[in-house]
């Protein structure tokens, strides 16, 4: 138990590294969260004009999200809790981004930690719940509808694609955190008043 709680608290650290935050203070931009949204996330970053950055923070908080579960997976801390482990893991890292210790406790919806998690439990999961998210982003161009859609569809593919209860039951949980974090957007949505990206000229 000492173990489990360990994991939970260092992958909690390791989600509360907002690498919207970072990247924007290396680079001398705009705090995200001062702007657009107000979210700390690659998108927001987007808004912001700067292509570069909005990368950067893509690869980095899908890299944590990534890393956590990974080592946890590869490292076996408890071999005889290692679904239990893992879990503790991916939720770990997912709310250390989404209420960041080092941030005041302001943090990302956790789109891309949760791809990155997703990713270490199942490449083909990971890459599935990606194609939905670029197939529904290139028909409407709202991330916030792709974000939606792939966090329902991931669940579903979770359920086929891992045959541990333990990890489909964490998987549905990111899901479910995933779509409170969006509930502003939902109602955006709804009012036809959510934001469309357009197509580079």
């Amino acid at each position: 138990m000492l173990t489990l709680v360990l994991i939970a608290i260092l992958a909690y650290l390791m989600g509360s590294l907002s690498f919207a935050v970072i990247v924007s203070r290396m680079m001398g931009l705009p705090d995200p969260r001062t702007f657009g949204s107000g979210n700390p996330g690659a998108t927001n970053m987007l808004r912001g004009g700067s292509r570069a950055a909005a990368a950067l923070v893509l690869l980095g908080d899908a890299l944590k999200g990534w890393l956590a579960v990974w080592m946890t997976l590869h490292l076996d801390p408890l071999p005889a809790l290692h679904q239990q482990a893992t879990a503790v893991a991916a939720l770990g890292v997912f709310m250390g981004h989404g209420y960041p210790l080092f941030f005041a406790f302001k943090g990302g919806k956790g789109v891309a930690t949760a791809l990155g998690i997703l990713l270490a439990l199942q490449p083909v999961l990971g890459l599935a719940t990606l194609m939905v998210w670029l197939l529904v982003m290139g028909v409407t161009r709202i991330s916030s509808l792709s974000a939606l859609c792939a966090a329902l569809t991931a669940p579903v593919l979770g359920w086929l694609l891992l045959d541990q209860d333990w990890l489909r039951w964490t998987v549905l949980a990111l899901a479910v955190i995933l779509l409170a974090h969006h509930r502003a957007n939902m109602g955006r949505l709804i009012r036809g008043e959510e934001t469309i990206f357009r197509k580079a000229r």
